[in-house]
């Protein structure tokens, strides 16, 4: 019999030298595949996708605005005498197979660009709060455009944050039109990941285009990389056109912006109380919202938006942290694969008031089962308490560590020749150390199999002790503000800056000179 040689341990100086060498490889990315959690079964989609069509032949939708009903009724779609849009089940299956199935959004930095193919998963923020959370004093205050700023700057450092879409109302800007553009600047200007907002009217999304040529350098160079895509509420549930919102959604399609088709009704308020007939009427919308988009311009980029919500049906109030909504999210990512359709759905969403423990389940609950579901863009991930009405910089941060476990999850249990390798075991358990602590797998596997929270603590009560007793929300404040006092990554070259302030109300105060010299621009 072969007495192998103890192997040396290594030991933890071996292994916190391991961790402080730079990452060979990340053990979670953007765009990770999900798709391992099937809550409905294959024959449930097909019932769910035929009651969608019924939907859209039998009760349509209506208010959709002249020069939709002339859009769509050239399609095929038919007026009724009830003033109600419908769609025979022919014309919306032509239009699915015309559908864009191969989007990608684009950062202004090309390192950020979102892969939507297939079930790769991606986090961001979204949502419109129109307050902020301040954990600190626990009180809330009236969100700002220097808010949004700060939010997409936090959310451009932060890893496991792949894109922005305005999360907050600027509630200090007065006018639609000074309304949109400075959150657009304050987004773009944050941030070179990926922007998702929307427009409070059409006579913004010229304006809007024009400001978005001068960041990209040109007309030209904007079309060639969209970096900014519109958050479109182009339904008012249950089936009903939001006129105003489909008039932008026409205007952004022609200058060339991605859309998103969000319908947001609520279970047992604006949609069905059961949680099948929420995701039926979130398809049917979207649907027609599909058929609306090709007809206009075959092959668009265009995100099927199903977000559909929940109600405490005790009160009728909101409750975006319940196991429910993970269930409707989740149900939804599969119609998505189901059309092979790029899809988005709202998860990660906290009815607490503030970053607590019941904040922490309810967060973690949906964007698990989000991302499991290979949802391929969870929106509203991070930083939203109040069911919606409140947003937090700290929960921001700490949702960044939040998403990491949760990819993690949607990553997966690798089973290969490499990882059921016997070896570690023989020289462990043969004449070894008798434990795995040192061993070349161990550190090998550390770094590229295991996520580590960035402020999450782990240590023994002992070593807690010694070290203060840190507090989390302490700890995000001061990481918060670390971030904060360094120069955005995404500032525009002084030159630009300077044009577009001239030419548009921009109110975010100027970058300090001494931190005006920029990268050059994507």
């Amino acid at each position: 019999m072969t007495v192998l040689t103890p192997r040396r341990s290594g030991g933890r100086a071996a292994r916190v030298a391991a961790r402080a060498r730079p990452l060979p490889t990340k053990p979670v990315n953007p765009g990770q595949r999900g798709g391992t959690l099937a809550p409905l079964k294959a024959s449930d989609l097909d019932r769910l996708h035929h009651a969608a069509l019924d939907a859209l032949a039998e009760i349509g939708l209506a208010d959709a605005p002249p020069s939709g009903i002339a859009i769509m009724t050239e399609a095929g779609a038919t007026l009724g005498s009830d003033g109600r849009l419908r769609f025979p089940p022919a014309l919306v299956e032509d239009m699915l197979a015309i559908a864009n199935r191969t989007v990608t959004l684009r950062g202004r930095d090309p390192v950020h660009d979102l892969d939507l193919s297939g079930t790769r998963v991606h986090y961001g923020t979204a949502g419109a709060a129109v307050h902020m959370v301040e954990p600190e004093t626990d009180t809330y205050r009236d969100s700002t455009l220097a808010d949004l700023h700060d939010a997409a700057r936090i959310a451009d450092t932060l890893d496991n944050i792949h894109f922005l879409q305005r999360p907050i109302v600027a509630r200090d800007v007065e006018g639609m039109l000074a309304l949109d553009l400075n959150t657009l600047y304050a987004c773009c200007t944050g941030t070179t990941k990926h922007v998702g907002t929307s427009f409070c009217e059409p006579a913004s999304v010229g304006p809007a285009l024009e400001l978005l040529h001068m960041i990209a350098g040109s007309e030209t160079a904007w079309r060639e990389r969209p970096f900014v895509s519109n958050s479109n509420c182009f339904v008012v549930p249950p089936m009903k056109f939001a006129t105003e919102s489909c008039e932008v959604m026409e205007a952004c399609i022609r200058g060339g912006m991605p859309v998103l088709l969000l319908s947001a009704g609520q279970a047992g308020a604006t949609a069905p109380a059961t949680l099948a007939g929420a995701i039926v009427q979130a398809v049917a919308e979207c649907l027609a919202g599909l058929v609306y988009v090709n007809a206009l311009a075959p092959g668009h980029p265009a995100i099927f938006g199903t977000w559909p919500f929940v109600s405490d049906l005790r009160t009728g109030a909101m409750s975006g942290g319940s196991g429910e909504q993970a269930l409707l999210t989740a149900g939804c990512a599969q119609m998505h694969a189901y059309y092979g359709l790029p899809g988005g759905a709202a998860a990660g969403i906290a009815d607490s008031k503030r970053p607590d423990m019941q904040a922490g389940w309810e967060q973690m609950c949906s964007n698990v089962m989000a991302g499991l579901s290979g949802l391929n863009m969870v929106y509203e991930a991070a930083g939203m308490h109040a069911s919606l009405l409140g947003f937090c910089h700290e929960s921001l941060i700490l949702g960044n560590d939040l998403i990491g476990q949760a990819l993690r999850c949607v990553r997966g249990i690798e089973v290969s020749d490499d990882t059921l390798d016997l070896t570690p075991m023989r020289e462990t358990c043969l004449g070894g150390p008798g434990h795995y602590l040192g061993s070349e797998q161990t550190l090998s596997r550390m770094q590229s199999d295991y996520v580590y929270p960035t402020l999450g603590d782990r240590s023994s009560p002992k070593e807690w002790e010694e070290n203060g007793k840190p507090d989390l929300i302490a700890n995000a404040r001061a990481l918060k503000h670390a971030i904060l006092n360094t120069p955005s990554r995404a500032r525009l070259a002084p030159d630009v800056d300077a044009a577009i302030r001239a030419r548009f109300p921009i109110q975010l105060d100027p970058p300090d000179p001494v931190c005006q010299e920029a990268p050059a621009q994507a």
